[in-house]
Parts: C-alpha cells; structure tokens; sequence
C-alpha cells in the first residue's frame, strides 16, 4: 500500500501558511520526491485539483486522506485529473463539485474550466506576471503610448495583470479564438476596460506581418508551448520569431522570453536569443515559483528578462 504521508505533510505545510492566493501545494513532477514523481495538487480555494501523470496504487487512498486534510482549512471539494486517461478527465472524486472554480490572484480572479486538460490558469508562471506588474507600474505614465505584446497569449492571464497594473494597450495574440474569448471574458470579470486590449486570433509565427504594424511595443512576453501541432515547435521555430519581433518592438523594449522545454537548457536558450538579434541582451533569469521546486534548474520552466535595444 502506498504511504501518503510524506505528500501529506507538504501539504499540511502549504496549508498552515495561510496563503489565499491559488497555489501549488505539491509539485511531483521536478522530480524531488522520489515516488511521487507523477503527481501535483493544486489549491484553488475552495477547490483542490489532483494532477496524475501515471496510476497509482490506492489513488483512493490519496483522495479520501487530502479530503480529511483540507476540509478543516474551509475547502469543499478534491477534483481529479488523470492524465494517462484518454481525454484527461476531471472527476469531482470528494466533497461536492465546485460549479464555478477560480483562480485567485490577490484581488484577481481568473474563471477555470475544470472540463478541459489546461483549466485556464498556469500556476508556475507567477514569477513573470509580477515581473510584468511591476514594468508596467515603473512604465505607465513614464513611457508615452505604453503597448505590451501578448504572444501565445491562451486565456490573456498576463493582460489582465497589466491591465490591472496600469495603463496601457494590449495586443493579445493566439491561434485558438475559443481562449481568447475567454480572455476578453477574464477582462471583463475583473471589471477591466478594454479600451485598447485587443485580441488576435493569428499564428503567432506565420501571420506576424498581419500584426507587426501595430506597435511599436514597449514591452512583450513570448510564452510559447513546447510543442503545438502543425504551428509552432520551440526546437524549431523560436529563433525564427524572434528574428521577427525586432519588426514591431520600440528602440527600447523589455521582454519576457519563456521556455518550458527540459530539452532546451538555459545556456541554449541564452545562445538561440542572442543570436537571433544583436539588439537581444539577457538581464537576468527570474527565480523559479518556490512551489515548483526542481532536481534539474535545466529541465524547469525558464523565464528570462531580456532586454532589446534597436542599433542606432
């Protein structure tokens, strides 16, 4: 039988801090965990949502032992996904269904979709949107015409903090219209105007001089999956858009350059943005999320600050 307590501890741990904010409680797949590699929990209060990559033994287990864990900290329901599942499947498996999950992000709210493999939210990416929150606070009303470049932008989270950090237009593009509709729906959820937030269904890559007129962007943020059938593949096609970019930035632009591939190491990435523009200079790398910790810096997410100068 498996013994859960080592998983349960760390949750417990979460838990006591107290922290409202939507957050990963334990995060298996860095692999500092041996046993539990395949296996996250996430908090989005009043939810919990179990992520397993592969089946376990006593997965019944696990859920009746979190449920008894979390109930007294005011939660009402675990969900499950099981991702080795054809169609990845969220079954409510304790407490009640919650109708309507969100994620929480101080006074932000992001609405989730619990019927789909991505519910709407990334979790570890938290590091690059306060990233983006504060340039958008040292640059709105400092920098005339403030505009930030949203690409790969699925539900518009890094929109809706900016919006929410201050004035500014947003070009928010994405293949997908379903979730760009539901970006401009998080927009309005957050009671957010939209003037001067746009949403683009067009490849990124492909489609980039249907929208490369419309800067020049002071700020941008490339967020890329690792790999979109028949459309991008980070191996293959980042280095080309980042070739593109330059086309429609300012003289000076700031960026968030992201990469989720443990294929691509840091010092690669490094190399594939410098090369593709001699204008691209990296700053720093951003700490990883702290819930998110990691055996391998290499193989985790990697958000770089870079900076783009145009030579004069």
């Amino acid at each position: 039988m498996m013994d859960w307590q080592p998983l349960l501890q760390i949750v417990r741990g979460k838990l006591e801090e107290n922290v409202s904010d939507s957050r990963r409680l334990f995060h298996g797949r860095g692999r500092c965990y041996p046993g539990f590699e395949s296996i996250c929990v996430d908090s989005y209060q009043p939810a919990i949502l179990v992520t397993l990559f592969d089946a376990y033994e006593d997965e019944q287990g696990l859920v009746a032992s979190l449920w008894a864990l979390v109930e007294p900290f005011g939660y009402t329901g675990v969900a499950v996904q099981r991702r080795y599942e054809r169609g990845a499947p969220i079954v409510w498996e304790a407490g009640a269904p919650v109708e309507s999950p969100v994620a929480k992000r101080g006074d932000l709210r992001i609405p989730l979709t619990f019927d789909r493999q991505n519910v709407g939210f990334f979790l570890d990416i938290e590091p690059g949107r306060r990233w983006l929150e504060q340039q958008v606070r040292e640059k709105a009303g400092q920098v005339d015409n403030l505009k930030l470049l949203n690409l790969f932008a699925f539900t518009c989270a890094f929109s809706v903090v900016a919006r929410a950090a201050g004035e500014l237009g947003v070009l928010n593009v994405d293949l997908n219209k379903g979730v760009l509709r539901r970006g401009e729906a998080n927009h309005r959820a957050n009671d957010l105007p939209l003037k001067g937030i746009s949403f683009l269904a067009k490849d990124a890559l492909r489609d980039f001089r249907s929208f490369d007129r419309r800067g020049p962007f002071q700020l941008a943020v490339v967020d890329p999956p690792t790999f979109q059938k028949g459309s991008f593949d980070v191996g293959e096609n980042y280095a080309r858009q980042l070739e593109l970019l330059p086309a429609c930035l300012a003289d000076e632009a700031d960026l968030l350059l992201v990469v989720n591939s443990p294929r691509i190491s840091e010092a690669d990435f490094r190399e594939l943005i410098t090369s593709a523009n001699p204008g691209y200079s990296v700053v720093e790398r951003l700490p990883q999320n702290p819930d998110f910790p990691d055996s391998d810096p290499d193989a985790a997410l990697k958000m770089l600050h870079v900076r783009f100068r145009r030579a004069s």
